[in-house]
């Protein structure tokens, strides 16, 4: 027969058995705590990489793009109304001043031309045939005066004779009275006809005038509708290389149309475009570095465009060396964008070490050369250096590698 076991027993035996599991447990916690400091308190040279603190500027920078554009572009248009004749060169093309790019149709331009150079002699000779007919009016109207002139000293004589003849009883008071009123009518006739000659001098300016100015507009309409044929032989103004050619034979472009383009490719520019969220950082004359491949240029931000499509801002940098080998139409390139710089600082290479705070720790090797970790402020920072404020000196050398597998060391020892 089985014995009870009593409840003191039980819960001995209980205990034990908790005992006996949470030892198995602290040992297993001790063995992968074991592994673990064994696996990850050293690192392999060849694992990590390794800058020295230093001193100099560091600048920060905004991430933007951008493309290489030459820094003159000119577009030649078509100056008349015109057929595309014949093209002599293509788009690509390295070309001098003085070359034919293409050849417009003119043939009903230049009949235009005439047409309005003979409208222009045509009102050139009625200029000179309203002078002559102005001339003869006004010679006209100044004998008309003369005569009446004469007539009023004719009038006066009469008077004089009628008052004579009354005084010595041969004449009547009606005969004077009728000679002093055909002189008042001869004076006013006079008067009159002064008044005629004066406006009529004032007409003849005015409309001699109005035919002149008339003459000159057309002139010098004629003078651009020359210039325009003139240049309506399409040709190069300068060297550089053609963009852009108008190919299409036959076909007709209107005054003002795109014929060709012309690039200046001694001298670039460019076209940058970033995140419209940094507008308000945005300044004209502010610096900017330029990086192809592992080359740097630098310039200066030059203008903003005011509009903003896509949510991206465009601007426009002027390099401080337009004509570097490096750059080539159409070339995407890395913009940075110089906000602020700090000069003179302790600096460190940039790396995946740097997580973007202001404090974190970093590994720096020590004079055994073992790396220990240490907590460091960071300042300023750009896509090749760092600003340390504090807690790296000139000269140390810190693993600027990713090292959040180490997060829990204080120490690494750095194996060969």
């Amino acid at each position: 027969m089985d014995k009870e076991i009593s409840v003191t027993e039980l819960r001995k035996k209980r205990n034990k058995n908790r005992i006996i599991i949470a030892g198995i447990i602290l040992a297993l916690l001790a063995l992968l705590w074991w592994t673990k400091a064994s696996l990850f308190s050293s690192v392999s040279r060849s694992e990590i990489s390794i800058a020295t603190a230093g001193t100099g500027t560091v600048e920060n920078t905004l991430n933007a793009s951008g493309e290489v554009q030459p820094e003159f572009e000119q577009v030649i248009t078509s100056p008349i109304n015109a057929t595309i004749q014949q093209v002599f060169l293509d788009a690509g093309s390295i070309v001098k001043e003085g070359q034919n790019i293409l050849e417009l149709d003119k043939e009903a331009t230049q009949l235009n031309f005439d047409k309005q150079n003979d409208q222009l002699e045509l009102k050139r000779n009625n200029i000179v045939k309203l002078k002559l007919e102005l001339d003869k009016s006004f010679y006209d109207l100044k004998i008309s005066d003369s005569i009446k002139a004469l007539k009023i000293s004719s009038l006066k004589a009469d008077i004089e004779n009628a008052r004579r003849l009354q005084k010595a009883g041969g004449g009547t008071r009606e005969a004077v009275e009728t000679a002093e009123m055909s002189l008042r009518i001869a004076e006013l006739e006079k008067r009159q006809l002064e008044n005629d000659i004066k406006i009529k001098q004032q007409t003849m300016r005015t409309e001699l005038k109005d035919s002149e100015i008339s003459a000159q507009i057309q002139e010098k309409d004629l003078m651009e509708f020359k210039n325009k044929l003139k240049k309506a032989g399409i040709i190069t103004t300068r060297k550089g290389v053609l963009t852009y050619v108008n190919k299409n034979l036959g076909s007709k472009v209107a005054e003002g149309e795109v014929l060709a383009r012309l690039a200046d490719l001694g001298s670039f520019k460019i076209i940058g475009t970033v995140s419209d969220t940094y507008a308000d950082q945005l300044k004209t004359g502010m610096g900017v570095i330029v990086r192809i491949n592992e080359n740097l240029l630098r310039g200066n931000l030059t203008s903003i465009q005011p509009s903003v499509q896509n949510n991206v801002l465009s601007f426009d940098v002027a390099l401080d060396t337009k004509a570097s080998h490096l750059l080539r139409p159409k070339l995407k390139v890395e913009v940075f964008l110089v906000t602020a710089a700090h000069t003179n600082v302790v600096r460190v290479a940039n790396g995946q070490a740097f997580s973007g705070a202001s404090v974190q720790d970093l590994f720096v090797l020590n004079k055994s050369g073992k790396a220990e970790r240490r907590t460091v402020k960071i300042g300023l920072s750009n896509f090749d250096f760092v600003e340390i404020t504090e807690g790296i000196k000139a000269g140390e050398n810190v693993i600027i590698s990713d090292m959040s597998n180490y997060k829990n060391i204080t120490e690494l020892e750095i194996k060969p």
